[in-house]
């Protein structure tokens, strides 16, 4: 089993068992849980933004935010880390839970791509060229050099609830809430 597939089939375990460590470390405060929270609402909006466009496995997504970067989910989820990271105020907690976001879905991201030029080929080719892996450009890429090499390619998408629903990305929210709520117990039994 390469390293890429490891993380991609264990991420989730390893998320749990990882998650125990960082809220045993953290130390939340008032002011880091709303600083924390604010940033991870940020996160939130970009990866309901993006849910809101994505087919998965059924065509190469490159509207909306896809037209900024090819993982605008796994960005927002970046910035949900942050705000997750702000909120336990611990230095320790943060390097964990920031290393294993960069580690893991570094190598997710490779597999994922590795797995759309399987299905797309020359047109996920050239919606690479012209989108970046994660970090957004400031404009977004021409969708005709990106869509017009493949009929599966979807250059005239648009957000949907139905598609967010389908992508089940109420759960992100609902798993923020609750780290959010546990985190205010854990600042109410450190003050008590």
């Amino acid at each position: 089993m390469s390293a890429i597939d490891f993380f991609a089939r264990w991420r989730v375990r390893i998320g749990y068992l990882l998650a125990a460590v960082v809220l045993y470390l953290s130390r939340p405060v008032p002011r880091s849980l709303v600083i924390g929270a604010s940033i991870g609402v940020i996160g939130l909006a970009i990866r309901a933004y993006a849910a809101g466009y994505l087919q998965k496995q059924e065509v190469l997504t490159t509207t909306g935010p896809y037209a900024y970067t090819r993982n605008p989910l796994y960005f927002g989820s970046g910035i949900l880390a942050l705000g997750a990271a702000i909120a336990m105020n611990s230095r320790l907690s943060a390097i964990l839970l920031l290393v294993y976001f960069a580690l893991v879905y570094a190598f997710v991201m490779r597999r994922e791509e590795l797995e759309l030029r399987g299905h797309h080929g020359a047109a996920f080719d050239a919606y690479a060229q012209s989108v970046p892996l994660f970090f957004p450009r400031l404009t977004p890429a021409r969708q005709s050099t990106v869509s017009s090499l493949d009929p599966a390619v979807s250059p005239a998408g648009a957000f949907t609830w139905a598609q967010f629903r389908r992508n089940h990305e109420q759960q992100a929210t609902l798993g923020f809430l609750l780290l959010l709520l546990v985190l205010v117990i854990i600042w109410r039994l450190h003050t008590a």
